[in-house]
């Protein structure tokens, strides 16, 4: 697995992928990067879960996250924070292994990869074009086909916004902290979780929106318990709340989703430049 031989005045750049590094490889490295992702955020999750839809109510089990997690160690076991991750683990795989196998078919193909430059527009596309396919994937299992079809547009309407941004935010980082594009974990680390606090953050509206439409059911209110589509959602938002509505809950969205991303793209980077010198 050493670097390969390197030629004098030149720097080893594993982004410089050889043609037979081959498709499978980058959805090798995808799979990889959300199988860390979830098993180590899963914990996390399941603290959200439990203390937003089990205890919605701000008298709920739960004083905090300290709380709740020495909750849970004392009454449950240190094993129940892990409870159901393998079946997680069998979804992020498959999904991550589609979403950067997308990811970089269509940047490929949108020039995102000519020389050194920097091509946000084709950081984008290839984000979209990522969490469509994904999302076509794995949306099926988790709701059933019947409830896809239904809910498969709302879902593209919240997580393409997230992904573009995210993804433009990300390569833009890297370009600016590591120039010279070679691997380095650390600023991979770094990239990947400012792209996703500027992503959590501006599409926290969307976010909001989406909770209300999954929460009204459990809502007091008569007119939230009654909201039916986005822009309906958004506009008892807007008249209930106020614009400051739309920033609800935007803390602790970016403060969840910075380690998310992190680890999301320094494990799938470590991944690829391991196939990278395989390959080589």
């Amino acid at each position: 697995m050493a670097i390969p031989e390197q030629v004098p005045g030149q720097e080893y750049d594993y982004e410089a992928l050889p043609s037979n590094y081959g498709l499978g490889r980058n959805m090798l490295a995808g799979a990889f990067a959300g199988i860390a992702e979830h098993a180590v955020m899963y914990p996390v999750d399941l603290l959200k879960t439990r203390m937003q839809v089990l205890h919605p109510t701000t008298g709920g089990l739960y004083t905090g996250i300290t709380n709740a997690v020495s909750t849970i160690y004392r009454i449950e076991g240190w094993r129940t924070l892990w409870k159901g991750v393998s079946s997680v683990i069998v979804g992020a795989g498959p999904a991550h292994a589609v979403y950067f196998g997308t990811y970089e078919v269509v940047k490929e193909l949108a020039g995102g990869n000519v020389d050194e430059g920097h091509h946000p527009i084709a950081a984008a596309l290839s984000g979209s074009a990522a969490t469509i396919a994904s999302d076509a994937l794995m949306n099926p299992f988790d709701e059933g086909l019947q409830a896809f079809y239904v809910s498969y547009p709302t879902t593209l309407c919240m997580t393409v916004p997230f992904t573009a941004t995210q993804f433009v935010a990300y390569e833009s980082i890297s370009k600016v902290i590591n120039p010279s594009q070679d691997y380095d974990p650390f600023t991979h680390c770094i990239s990947g979780g400012l792209a996703g606090a500027v992503a959590a953050g501006i599409t926290t509206p969307l976010d909001v929106v989406k909770t209300l439409l999954q929460t009204r059911g459990l809502a007091q209110n008569e007119e939230i318990r009654s909201a039916k589509g986005l822009f309906n959602a958004a506009a008892i938002i807007k008249r209930q709340f106020g614009w400051s509505g739309f920033l609800r809950g935007a803390r602790p969205r970016i403060i969840s989703t910075m380690p998310s991303t992190a680890i999301c793209w320094t494990s799938y980077e470590m991944a690829k430049a391991y196939f990278k010198r395989q390959v080589d």
